[in-house]
């Protein structure tokens, strides 16, 4: 799958991830419904750290489809509030 994180660039992450990615994301959530500011900061952090040290980045002038974009990490509650399906950012 490839994943864009916004204002940073492309990686390719294999389906294998997913369940480490899915786990963070609900953290992510449960943090964003109490309003735990500091909790919120710290597992996007995490959750973009793990994409990028388990995604394979692509060459900045290749022009996949992203399947999944992600905030950047200085994203505010609100933003990402406005990004979230009914999963969550990670579909699953």
């Amino acid at each position: 799958m490839i994943v864009r994180i916004m204002g940073e660039g492309q990686v390719r992450l294999a389906d294998s991830h997913f369940t480490e990615l899915n786990r963070l994301d609900d953290e992510l959530l449960a943090e964003m419904e109490s309003g735990d500011e500091e909790g919120f900061r710290r597992t996007l952090g995490a959750l973009l750290g793990a994409v990028r040290d388990l995604g394979e980045p692509l060459p900045d002038d290749a022009l996949e489809p992203s399947e999944l974009i992600l905030p950047a990490p200085d994203a505010s509650l609100d933003e990402v509030r406005q990004m979230l399906s009914d999963d969550g950012l990670i579909p699953g």
